[in-house]
């Protein structure tokens, strides 16, 4: 390893870029999707409705108890042999797919932990005010709980952004994609996966500082 084996990588410069913002995109995306499935699981364990919360428990155990792999192996080789058209996933949706199932069972703890850990006294007065069970949870739970919850969620995001490499056997053009590519056509493997590594800093590091930020400004 030299300095012209680092010039050599350097002037890939543009291929990294490039798996940068897909890797960027595809972890955006996946967020959000995985942000509103993992509350909607949360919501429904703490929903009183037995049935509901049964299936959500079953949902978080197996999504969390297999590897990430074998899921998105499972959507992608699995699925198209039951022939049924929507199901014949491209290598992109059923990685992003299956990093949004994956990530939601983790989210759908944390939600969960956060409600139950607001005293019951908060929802009992809500109630007894007039309030809803949907108001008293959006007005009065929800806050508290958001909360208490930022650190875990913060670090669950950034467990997605290093996730999302899995994409590099599915769907391509990622970050760890280009770098295996270039590992390959260039023949240098530690200039290589050392800048990969600082590209996966780049996108990790804000997200932190931001999760930081609000935690000062929202935990009391």
């Amino acid at each position: 390893m030299d300095a012209q084996s680092f010039a050599t990588v350097f002037s890939h410069i543009d291929e990294y870029w490039s798996g940068f913002f897909r890797t960027l995109i595809t972890s955006l995306a996946a967020l959000v999707m995985s942000f509103i499935l993992g509350f909607t699981i949360a919501s429904l364990r703490v929903s009183g409705v037995k049935p509901l919360a049964f299936c959500a428990r079953w949902y978080v155990e197996f999504l969390r108890n297999t590897p990430l792999l074998v899921q998105i192996f499972f959507l992608y080789y699995a699925l198209p042999q039951l022939h049924i058209g929507f199901l014949n996933l491209s290598g992109f949706q059923a990685g992003m797919l299956g990093l949004t199932f994956y990530t939601a069972a983790y989210i759908a703890e944390i939600v969960r932990a956060g409600i139950q850990s607001v005293p019951k006294g908060q929802m009992e007065a809500a109630r007894s005010s007039g309030l809803s069970y949907y108001q008293a949870m959006v007005f009065i739970i929800l806050p508290q709980a958001f909360r208490i919850v930022i650190p875990p969620l913060g670090s669950q995001f950034i467990n997605l952004v290093k996730n999302s490499a899995v994409l590099t056997f599915f769907a391509g053009y990622d970050l760890m994609y280009v770098a295996d590519s270039l590992q390959g056509s260039t023949g240098q493997v530690f200039p290589v996966y050392i800048l990969a590594g600082v590209f996966y800093l780049i996108l990790t590091i804000p997200l932190s500082i931001l999760v930081n930020f609000l935690e000062r400004k929202l935990l009391v």
